[in-house]
């Protein structure tokens, strides 16, 4: 059973994802928060698997609250889920560079919160292709500077290949056919690159990928 936090100030708005994911078999709703302070004592104490966490919150806003759980070693199982009212929020790249596992429009259809959840789970990316690469083209060119490329000197050159591919906004089907291997290899090459990095999942691979000068905003692929 998959068990969600919802944290949003708008009682609508967890009132209306608790009805969704309460109907399915697999899903279950584990609590609720009105703010950031209240969310982090919720996920302290219930350790929820995923947290879908309003980027505007009072007391402490959803970016903060992120950082908080995601720089806690002891939560490293709980994935945050951004919700945000635009899809290119002025947020949503720090949000994923403090290690919140993708993001999510609010009005997104039902069937796309669901598959999110489930995904986020499993470890692969909440950003599809297209919206990564939209993010990527929004936000990579206010990141910091790269970092020097030593960071990525124990991948083997076909993982460093891979991980650029996962930066330009590659699914796991797309850079199997660009490389012509299997999806089932890529996905290997992805789950080994994610392992050697420390990264949580894929959508902090994205930013790696950038923040390492592997992949310069742009390379759109």
């Amino acid at each position: 059973m998959i068990r969600v936090l919802l944290a949003d100030d708008q009682s609508l708005v967890r009132a209306g994802f608790r009805a969704l994911l309460d109907a399915q078999p697999d899903i279950e709703v584990a609590g609720e928060a009105a703010d950031g302070e209240e969310a982090l004592r919720k996920v302290r104490e219930l350790r929820p698997d995923v947290v879908l966490m309003d980027i505007r919150m009072p007391l402490l806003d959803g970016l903060a609250a992120t950082r908080r759980i995601t720089d806690d070693d002891t939560l490293a199982g709980v994935k945050v889920v951004m919700l945000t009212t635009f899809e290119l929020d002025e947020y949503v790249f720090e949000a994923i560079r403090s290690g919140a596992s993708g993001f999510l429009v609010k009005d997104t259809e039902p069937d796309e919160l669901l598959r999110a959840v489930r995904a986020v789970v499993e470890g692969d990316a909440l950003l599809s292709p297209g919206v990564t690469r939209r993010l990527i083209a929004e936000f990579a060119a206010r990141s910091k500077e790269p970092a020097a490329a030593g960071t990525l000197t124990e991948l083997t050159e076909r993982e460093r290949e891979v991980m650029a591919l996962v930066g330009i906004g590659l699914s796991n089907e797309e850079i199997a056919r660009r490389l012509v291997v299997s999806p089932l290899t890529a996905k290997t090459h992805v789950s080994r690159t994610m392992v050697k990095l420390g990264a949580r999942d894929r959508a902090q691979l994205v930013v790696l990928a950038y923040e390492s000068g592997l992949v310069r905003p742009g390379w759109l692929g």
